[in-house]
């Protein structure tokens, strides 16, 4: 489910691709995917269109023929979400101020299109049984740090659930309980290792366990992999060995590799959360064991064109020559992946060609 499950994803979705070029690819950047050419072109609100990378220009969006996005009945998070960041391990103020501002950026109305509060609408199309949609409000809740690696160095997966459980249970200023709109977001810093993370996964989501924990909370983990696998998951703002040559990576928007590259599986698993919390919502498949999530049809994704290595078109800032592909607050851009349209059955984001 979600980044976890992009191996078994790009199984699945490899097997399609035999029958038609349309079917959506997982992203992570496979050496077959990558081809020498690059171009940039078209100015748009102030920066020029980055372009060029995988064969021909195709239209690499999604396609619905592949796609059986199924609503199961599950709760979607239409009470308002508050986000507690829980910062695990070394953080710089200056990396903390980035994914902040991505989540305040989330409901910021007034940032300049493209926007992320505009991305945040398509997730807001996902409704529950009762027709009720996905809340507009995402807030910033209390956060949580922990300098001392409490839980060590390597992590499981499970070790994840404990370190909520610590958040939560805090003797001094624990972070509140909130089942109904509360998101635990688990953020591991660079010397951090994760069971699965590189390998399987560059984030999770799912909810913990009362045995655990001592509540059902929606929660999701995301590492930043500035020294473990930029190439993987901070793509394309690094790229992995075998690409170098064929591929020149993109200058992060905020300066910082991996957590710029943080920023768009953090927005991946916010949109699965909030669309398919106990994971019994919206997935296409019929194995809720490893659903295919609104996000995950969209891996790699970011802008008209994209599929496979190609993020499809991207702005590039006229000053500093930054990619990215939306605007939050106070003057942040952010390149973040596109997420499943469940209306016009295809990956859409704002900085579409057919947007502007």
């Amino acid at each position: 489910m979600s980044v976890s499950s992009s191996c078994l994803l790009l199984l699945a979705l490899a097997a399609l691709a035999v029958a038609s070029p349309l079917a959506v690819v997982a992203w992570r950047p496979w050496p077959h995917h990558f081809v020498s050419r690059s171009a940039v072109n078209t100015t748009a609100n102030g920066g020029s269109v980055a372009t060029g990378g995988l064969e021909a220009s195709k239209k690499y969006e999604g396609s619905s023929e592949f796609v059986k996005l199924r609503y199961h009945m599950g709760p979607v998070l239409t009470a308002n979400v508050t986000v507690h960041p829980i910062w695990y391990g070394a953080w710089a103020p200056a990396q903390k101020h980035i994914l902040r501002a991505f989540l305040r950026s989330i409901s910021a109305a007034s940032a300049p299109h493209p926007s992320v509060a505009a991305w945040w609408r398509t997730v807001r199309l996902y409704t529950d049984q009762t027709g009720a949609n996905v809340s507009a409000t995402v807030l910033l809740g209390a956060e949580r740090s922990d300098r001392r690696y409490s839980r060590g160095r390597a992590l499981t997966r499970l070790a994840i659930q404990s370190v909520i459980r610590d958040a939560v249970t805090a003797r001094r200023r624990p972070i509140p309980v909130n089942p109904s709109g509360g998101l635990y977001l688990v953020l591991t810093s660079s010397d951090v290792a994760v069971q699965d993370f590189c390998m399987q996964a560059c984030g999770f989501h799912y909810f913990t366990f009362p045995a655990i924990v001592g509540y059902t909370l929606p929660y999701a983990w995301v590492g930043n992999s500035a020294t473990q696998c930029p190439g993987i998951c901070a793509y394309p703002f690094a790229v992995p060995p075998f690409a170098v040559g064929l591929r020149t990576a993109e200058r992060p928007p905020n300066g910082d590799v991996g957590v710029d590259g943080m920023v768009s599986v953090v927005a991946h698993e916010l949109a699965e959360m909030a669309s398919n919390p106990l994971v019994n919502a919206w997935y296409a498949g019929e194995d809720p064991c490893f659903p295919t999530e609104i996000a995950d049809l969209c891996e790699g994704i970011y802008g008209t064109g994209g599929g496979g290595a190609y993020t499809g078109q991207l702005l590039i800032d006229a000053h500093t020559g930054a990619a990215f592909n939306m605007h939050g607050v106070g003057g942040s851009k952010f390149l973040v992946q596109w997420i499943w349209h469940p209306y016009l059955s295809y990956c859409s984001g704002p900085n579409a060609l057919d947007h502007q």
